[in-house]
């Protein structure tokens, strides 16, 4: 089992989180998805590591954006 975190950028209430776990839950390979509004961080599960780049599109398609953390 493979967990990457991610930061999203803009998300304000509870329909953003709904929206971005839709979006990431659909990428191919992903298990689960986890979001939390406070800290705007961004947990996905899955089998074998899922490329950043598959989970940014999603992220964007969602109307967010996913941020570099430093």
């Amino acid at each position: 089992m493979s967990t990457a975190t991610y930061t999203v950028n803009g998300m304000t209430c509870g329909h953003c989180v709904s929206s971005v776990k839709e979006e990431v839950g659909e990428v191919p390979g992903v298990a689960g998805v986890e979001v939390d509004l406070a800290t705007g961080l961004l947990t996905v599960t899955s089998d074998e590591p899922v490329g950043r780049d598959l989970i940014a599109s999603a992220v964007k398609d969602a109307g967010y954006e996913l941020v570099d953390r430093s």
